[in-house]
């Protein structure tokens, strides 16, 4: 989506025309939703490996809305969303309560519809590998990518994989807090048709920038259970820095799509026979402004939401937190949430929050008042 009121798209057309104020804003990646079988033991990993240590909200509730993904009956859960003021988007840590949540009923490999990996940006990949090591984490060996970055993977206890890529001024750091690593950097997203995720990817979210481009066996993906595979790989990339009002800590990030091209296993979505929520990757959310509008622009790109909040209930409350949401698919499934934020807790105990529909949405906040969300830290969550 092109960061101007008429929305310019890269085939050289014109979308939407609405007033500045309008238009929809992506202000960044706010967080990769993750299934876990505990939320409490799964932040206090993510705490110590990726230091997400700011809890935006821990709520207790059902999940009302989501009902075309949950069998249509609502499913009362654990939500919390956790931030690293380093830089990068957060975790939605999602946890089923009615019933153990799944795993898949198949291997996940490379080229599986969906999420398959969750990119995270350090600071020293060789570091970062040598703790990880230290600590007794699973790790892979460290490879270098099509930019020339170093990267390595590595898995939680529940089996969920994040690529640790290292970043410099590129990767757009917020704070200096000496930790290794910041938040969420992007996705590694298995596609059916990779040329119309292209277009989704660049027309929706704005990933106007092809940084690579390639095909043919790679070693990183025959190491992960695909020997002698082919895939086709792109990485996407956005030339235009994001705007609004947490654009800053939230940073740039990418999007790198593959496609198995003569894979002898059976392709799978991965979510297929489970509900949203049960283990794995669950959505990539991005931090937007002006939602109507937003909602506009996606029937107009053909792909309009398929869960809405603020048709459902305007007032929708998610704990400590306040705003509207609203889901869609890519071409292969893979769902996308859209976080408009109304409110944030800064100190809870005080009733001091941050109301953003006072702040002008097409400016990034001031640094200081982002800064203040570390007032939210918490040194252990309770079970």
């Amino acid at each position: 989506m092109a960061n101007n009121p008429t929305f310019d798209k890269p085939d050289g057309s014109v979308g939407i025309s609405t007033p500045d104020k309008q238009r929809p804003i992506i202000s960044g990646i706010q967080q990769v939703g993750i299934g876990v079988r505990d939320v409490a033991s799964a932040w206090r990993w993510y705490n110590e490996f990726f230091g997400v240590d700011a809890i935006i909200f821990d709520e207790r509730a059902p999940a009302e809305y989501m009902l075309p993904y949950t069998g249509g009956k609502p499913r009362n859960r654990r939500a919390v969303l956790a931030v690293n003021l380093q830089g990068g988007g957060g975790f939605e840590i999602w946890q089923h309560r009615d019933f153990p949540p799944r795993a898949p009923e198949f291997q996940v490999l490379p080229g599986d519809y969906g999420i398959y990996a969750c990119k995270i940006k350090c600071k020293d990949a060789a570091a970062t590998h040598k703790l990880y090591m230290e600590k007794g984490a699973y790790v892979t060996e460290i490879y270098k990518d099509s930019q020339g970055r170093d990267y390595f993977y590595v898995k939680d206890p529940d089996g969920n994989l994040f690529q640790m890529v290292q970043v410099g001024a590129e990767g757009a750091w917020f704070a200096k807090e000496g930790k290794l690593t910041g938040g969420v950097f992007g996705a590694i997203v298995g596609c059916e048709d990779i040329e119309k995720c292209k277009a989704f990817y660049r027309d929706m979210l704005g990933y106007d920038h092809v940084c690579s481009e390639e095909e043919g066996e790679f070693k990183d993906l025959s190491q992960q259970g695909t020997p002698g595979c082919r895939f086709r790989r792109v990485l996407l990339g956005h030339g235009q820095a994001r705007t609004g009002g947490f654009s800053r800590l939230l940073g740039p990030s990418e999007i790198e799509l593959i496609q198995a091209l003569d894979r002898p296993t059976p392709v799978h979505k991965i979510f297929e026979n489970r509900f949203w929520g049960e283990l794995g990757f669950i959505q990539i959310c991005y931090d937007i402004r002006n939602i109507n509008a937003l909602r506009d622009y996606a029937e107009a790109l053909g792909s309009p939401f398929t869960v809405d909040s603020i048709r459902q209930n305007p007032n929708f409350d998610m704990g400590d937190a306040a705003g509207h949401f609203a889901y869609n698919e890519d071409p292969s499934g893979t769902l996308i949430e859209y976080v408009e934020t109304c409110r944030v807790p800064i100190m809870k105990k005080w009733n001091l929050f941050l109301n953003l529909q006072r702040f002008d949405a097409t400016k990034p906040l001031p640094n200081w008042l982002v800064k203040a969300l570390r007032f939210t830290r918490k040194k252990d969550l309770p079970d």
